[in-house]
This record gives structure tokens, sequence and C-alpha cells, in this order.
């Protein structure tokens, strides 16, 4: 609840702005709504609420003044004259490190100076982001209550506010009717990662959420992702004709990257390599290389990969440790995160770890009741690596994190970005660091990788679309069968062909001669190699090679199979597309190509087939 007399009435905010000549009296630009009434002795240190003690300035001066230190954005100045011109509900998308929190917390700020509201509710996806959410307002000089719980009804009357979870609101949605919609007391709610209000097996959240806070005075929406892969609706969430949700404000990686002062620019270095299973239904063993799957495959072969008695996720394990090892010469307290697929794998790369380390290893797992307090002396501290499901794949604040394995099965859009957001915050304006996610060598993840840089915006609307087309067991794009269905039978070393940077591919060799003219020139390795890879590049330093022909002539058989396989690739390419059975576009080629089957083919019926196939790939995708 807010304290007696700490803010100006009407009339004495009314005397501040004449008397001020209605401009800020820090520097002098003209006021708007939303302008703060400010002591000049400190309300905290004892300064009088009376026009005598009191000033009119900008909501970026204020912030500013004092102990607080907060340097405002363009970003969030701009969403802050949007938001106090709106009227009910507000959605900001911010990337990771553009201060989501601060924008909210001046929000309620602004609100309260304009006598629009005297208390905030915050809702948060997790309890460790209850705890962030207090300190961060504590800082600017809002005090709210992270141990509020439903059955205490009421907070202490010394709290501005409190700050929950969505689990919570959905547990008791009355109670928070009659805390946020109580009109002696008018309400901010704040919905933090608002794309959770969808979630569980039932829309339940959302209907809790709805009945909660449709009657509060106003509701401002934070997310770096605003949309959802299964299509549920998010409540208070405006959507444009084709089901996108639209922003109020905007300004997701894509745009921060472009201004140089928010975050890091991340590089992804695509692991390959092979992986075997073998599917319950049949006795066949399939081995395929990681970047030869397909949407039948991604997610057997990812299993099998994934699996910490194979070969392939220890040797990412190492690589990466590597990788953390040189960039800790320049930054030595830079830190390294592995997200798993669940509770069990976590255990075991954290084990795994520790063989090749010796050091102790971080795991925070939502079992945990002491995981807030893992994350938590993880980021204060100076140790390698830490492990986790899906507790810090978006909101957890962790600055030093440099490096991030994705050993995750999901492969959606909105997953993907949260945890690439852990690593690109910049700690300050002389951090140089290009953060490094390790990534399998598979289609969807690659995709998403070479689109990191563009804004939500410009890959939404694909998202969506693949997602309706594709989604099916595992989070991922699609598979005729189940994960529990695959027996894993093993994996190979991974091997490093290339790495994601700016959407364009850089082979391991360009990479390392470039690492060498690097150490050559005293450039920290913290620094992304990439940049001088496309210098060596452009100076010719690796010249295409030419592809010598082989002394002896190919066995026809093995030649009509490389093609062969490389229709059937390019068939699931088109059913997955146009979700027509594989067979029905084979019947079709067959047709065109005037054979009765592609097993009867010649070298030159293939190779049209080929076409065809290119053709219709073409078309379905214009």
């Amino acid at each position: 609840m807010t304290r007696e007399r700490r803010r100006f009435n009407s009339s004495e905010r009314v005397a501040l702005f004449l008397t001020g000549a209605g401009v800020c009296a820090g520097c002098g630009v003209e006021l708007e709504p939303g302008w703060h009434a400010d002591h000049q002795e400190p309300w905290s240190a004892g300064g009088a609420t009376d026009v005598m003690n009191g000033q009119a300035l900008c909501p970026p001066c204020n912030l500013t003044k004092g102990n607080r230190h907060v340097k405002l954005r363009r970003w969030q100045e701009d969403g802050m004259r949007a938001f106090v011109a709106s009227r009910k509900d507000f959605l900001a998308v911010a990337t990771p490190g553009a201060g989501k929190t601060t924008f909210g917390l001046l929000a309620y700020q602004s609100l309260v100076e304009l006598g629009e509201a005297r208390r905030l509710v915050v809702v948060a996806p997790t309890s460790h982001l209850r705890k962030q959410w207090a300190k961060a307002a504590a800082k600017v000089g809002i005090q709210l209550d992270a141990d509020f719980a439903n059955r205490d009804g009421v907070s202490a009357r010394d709290y501005d506010g409190v700050v929950t979870t969505y689990q919570s609101v959905a547990a008791s949605p009355l109670t928070w009717e009659r805390i946020a919609c109580n009109k002696t007391f008018p309400t901010l709610v704040i919905l933090d990662e608002v794309h959770h209000a969808g979630d569980a097996e039932t829309l339940s959240w959302g209907t809790a959420l709805e009945t909660a806070f449709a009657g509060a005075q106003r509701r401002l929406l934070l997310s770096g992702t605003p949309f959802r892969t299964d299509q549920r609706p998010i409540p208070f969430v405006q959507y444009d004709v084709t089901r996108r949700a639209v922003p109020d404000i905007n300004y997701d990686y894509g745009a921060a990257l472009q201004d140089r002062e928010v975050v890091r620019p991340v590089a992804f270095p695509a692991m390959d390599g092979e992986a075997r299973w073998r599917f319950a239904s049949d006795e066949k063993l399939n081995a395929q290389r990681l970047s030869e799957t397909d949407s039948n495959t991604h997610a057997a072969a990812l299993k099998a990969a994934l699996d910490p008695a194979g070969n392939w996720i220890p040797s990412v394990l190492q690589r990466a440790n590597d990788e953390l090892a040189l960039m800790r010469e320049d930054v030595p307290d830079m830190g390294g995160l592995v997200v798993a697929r669940d509770q069990a794998a976590a255990q075991a790369y954290a084990e795994i770890l520790r063989q090749g380390t010796g050091e102790p290893v971080s795991v925070a797992i939502s079992d945990d009741p002491a995981a807030s307090k893992v994350i938590d002396r993880y980021a204060e501290g100076t140790s390698r690596w830490i492990v986790a499901v899906q507790m810090v794949s978006e909101g957890v604040d962790i600055p030093r994190l440099g490096v991030v394995v994705y050993a995750s099965n999901v492969r959606t859009e909105m997953f993907f970005r949260q945890v690439v957001g852990r690593c690109v915050r910049k700690r300050g304006p002389e951090d140089e660091t290009c953060a490094r996610v390790f990534v399998p060598s598979i289609t969807p993840i690659l995709r998403m990788a070479a689109d990191i840089e563009k804004t939500v915006d410009a890959v939404l609307a694909d998202e969506e679309q693949r997602i309706q087309r594709d989604q099916g067991e595992d989070g991922g794009e699609g598979t005729t069968r189940k994960p529990s269905s695959v027996e894993v039978l093993g994996s190979s070393v991974a091997v490093h062909p290339f790495t994601i940077a700016s959407g364009n591919a850089f082979a391991d060799a360009e990479l390392q001669r470039a690492r060498q003219v690097m150490r050559e020139a005293g450039i920290p390795m913290s620094v992304e190699a990439s940049a001088f890879a496309r210098a060596l590049r452009l100076a010719g330093a690796f010249p295409e090679q030419k592809t010598e022909e082989p002394a002896e002539t190919r066995p026809l058989v093995e030649e009509k199979a490389e093609i062969r396989n490389l229709v059937q690739r390019k068939v699931g390419q088109l059913s997955k597309i146009t979700r027509r059975p594989h067979g029905h576009i084979h019947a079709d080629l067959n047709r065109e190509c005037g054979e009765a089957s592609i097993k009867v083919a010649t070298v030159p019926s293939l190779k049209q087939r080929l076409v065809y196939l290119d053709r219709w790939l073409k078309d379905t995708r214009r």
C-alpha cells in the first residue's frame, strides 16, 4: 500500500507545473503527461511533501536524480510516452537486458504521479523472478512484498505492492481480483513474460488472469517473445488479422543489436555427428548424421545425440569448456550454461563437466527448493558452469554468462530465443564479448540461429505457420514416431564443420586461422573470430577449392543411391510443407517422368525428378 503523504496531490502538482512554467526543472524540456512531482529533499530523508520542497521533473531526470543512477534508453523513453497516453492494456516487447523491469517500475511511478495508481501487482513466471523484481523495485524506492501468499489475504501497509506468480493467481483468482480491482487503491498490474498466461494443459491460467485482473486500473504486459507455439491467445494481448501479437513498443534482439549498447553479438558453433537408434516398431538400425536428418528423424537423432552415455554430448561439452577457458583468459569470471532436456540429463551433464574440469558444477532444477539460491550463488560467483532444464531459460539475470550449450529437445523459436537471451546481455560499454551458443546441427535449430538477428516480427509469421503444420510430439517439428518408441543405440564424437555468425557460416579452419591472427595481434579471445575470418575471406586467404575429378569412375549403383537419397529428402520437405503423403508425391514424379517407380529410374530421370521437386518446393514457398 502507498505510504501516506508521499505523493503530491492534484492542487500541489498544478502549482509545481505553473511555477516551473511547464518545463522540466532538470533539463528544461517541455513537460508531457506523466511528468513527476519530485521532492528536492528526498522524502526518504525526511523531506516534506510540500510545494516549497517540490519541483516538476521529466521521468528521465527524476530517475537519474540522487543515488538511483538509472539511465533510460531511447526505447524506454519512447515507450513511456506511449504508455502514459494509452488506455488500458499495453504490450512492451524487449530483448533480455534491455530493461523491461526498469520500464515497468517507471510506468508505475508515472501512474502514481498522475494519480492513476496507488498499488502495484507484478505477476512473474517463477519464484526466483519474484525476488529479482523486489530487489530491482527497492533500488528505485518501490517496496514489493515478494513473500506474499494467497492465504495472507492482505500485505503490510509499508509495501507499495506485491509480486506473485502465475501459478498463485491461477490457484485463487478471486483473491487477486479483490486485491487488484479495489477502487480505493487503483492498481497497475504488470504481467512479466506474459506468454506464460496460456500455459498448462488447458486455458485455466489465462481464464484465471482474466478473472483476477479484468477490473484492474491498468495492465502492462512485458515479453521478449510475445507469441505461443500452441496458438493459444494470450490474455489482454491485441492481435492483428493474421493472429500476430501487436506490441505497443518493440525493442527485440534484432533492434537492440543495431544500437551496440545493450546486447552482445552471438555466434553458433554447429556440432555435427552420427546418431544411432532403432524404433520399437521394427528391428532396423538407423544411423544418420544430425545434418542429414529430416522432420521424421530429428527427434530420434537428437535423443540419441543428447544421451549422456553416448559420445556426442560429452565431446560437445568438452569443446564448449575449451571455448570457455579461452574466454576466461580475458574475462576471468566468464561462465557457461548447459540447458538440458530433463533433470536426469542435467545431473549427468554436470557430472561430465565435473570430471572434465575438476571443479564443482551448479545444477538448478525446479524440484530443488534451493534452486533459486543455487542460481544466485552462481550469478554472484566465478565458477565455470551451471546446468539447468528450464529454470534459466528466461528472465533470470546472470550477466557473466558467455557460453551456452543448447542440449534441449525443444525446437521452437520462442524457447530458442529465450535461451539465447541468457548470454547476450552486455555488462557495460567496454564489454566486447561475443557470446557462443553450441547447437546440434539439425535444420530447425540452424535456421533459428541464422535468423537470430532478425526482429521478432520478421520471423513470427513463418514460425507460427511452421508450428501449425509441423507441431508433433517432443516439442519439435513433427515426427511419425513418439520419442518413447526410440531405442538409443549410441552416437559418435561431435565434429564442428562450421559456426553461424550474423547469418553466415564459417568453416572451422577459417576460424582457427582467424584466431591465430588475433593472438598475433593481441586481440582478446573473448571477441568472436568470425569477424576476422570474414576479413580474411574477403582478402582471399581462403580461396575457393576446386574439386578434382576422381581417378576412377564411380559405380552406377552408388551414383543412383546418392541421387535417390536426395530425392527422398526433397520429397520429405515437400510433404512437410503441403501435408501430402510421400507416396502421392512419388506418384506425381512417376507420371511426369514416365516411369513405373523410382527404383527403375535412370540417372537422367532421377535428376529430372530433382528438377520437378525444386520447382514444386519453390512454388509452395511463394
